[in-house]
């Protein structure tokens, strides 16, 4: 008995589903039905961006007040700045590299004074 005969003899329905793939059973829904469902995604989507607007609204609103602590590392300090940045470029909010360099330099402590005008000379900002 060859393999082929043996799998049609043992379950033909397994076969079946080999030859011509899984049956994915289909029911005709109504006009109504097809409505509910429309307003339904619709209504999911509205939230969805709802959602999304209000998210871009709080992380820049965080840029915007961003600042660096006294007692913050400058590591530290990038690494936050970078998270809130990532989060918007995510949500295809795009913040130009231009400005996130003024913004870096303008959130610096007192402290960073002397570089930061180094800084700024050197790359006639």
């Amino acid at each position: 008995m060859r393999m082929h005969d043996f799998i049609m003899a043992e379950n033909s329905e397994l076969w079946d589903v080999i030859c011509n793939g899984p049956f994915v059973p289909t029911k005709t829904i109504g006009c109504q039905l097809a409505k509910e469902i429309r307003e339904a995604l619709q209504t999911a989507h509205e939230g969805t961006t709802q959602i999304k607007q209000s998210k871009i609204d709080m992380l820049t609103t965080e840029y915007e007040l961003f600042k660096m602590k006294e007692d913050e590392s400058i590591q530290d300090m990038h690494m936050s700045f970078t998270s809130i940045v990532n989060e918007l470029h995510s949500l295809k909010e795009i913040i130009q590299r231009n400005k996130l360099v003024r913004k870096i330099l303008s959130v610096l402590p007192s402290s960073w004074e002397n570089k930061l005008n180094a800084i700024t000379e050197a790359k006639d900002l």
